[in-house]
């Protein structure tokens, strides 16, 4: 098993093809929204493949490390998550066409009219740990 996060953006990404911002929907396209997202959850944990995944609220804050007896810097000079990730899951599948099949799946969320979104969903593998040799 190898684990995947699976990156959901508000930006940062090319436009998916249904690109109507979620401020703008209705609340039963909303609606319809979080339930396809808590119907993939809770098929993925059926299967055993599902880690853990969160929506983020827009508010946040870019933080740095300054220097010894320094306040850190907040809001630095780079584009802030709060502005480009809107959520995340984990997920832990045997093969990384699994991985690509469960993030397209993923990206066919229902936005506004109920339409897909074809948002981007990006795919990162967790870094695993180098192999050791024995003898």
């Amino acid at each position: 098993m190898a684990k995947y996060l699976l990156l959901k953006h508000y930006r940062g990404a090319p436009a998916p093809l249904n690109d109507v911002p979620m401020d703008k929907w209705t609340p039963e396209e909303i609606s319809a929204h979080m339930q396809f997202m808590q119907e993939f959850a809770d098929r993925l944990e059926g299967t055993g493949e599902w880690v853990d995944g969160q929506a983020l609220s827009p508010e946040g804050t870019f933080v740095r490390y300054d220097g010894e007896g320094r306040p850190p810097v907040t809001d630095g000079p780079f584009a802030e998550t709060k502005d480009l990730i809107a959520g995340w899951m984990v997920i832990d599948v045997e093969t990384y066409e699994r991985a690509l099949e469960l993030a397209g799946e993923l990206s066919a969320a229902p936005g506004s009219g109920g339409k897909p979104l074809h948002e981007w969903i990006e795919l990162r593998p967790f870094l695993a740990p180098p192999l050791t040799v024995t003898e």
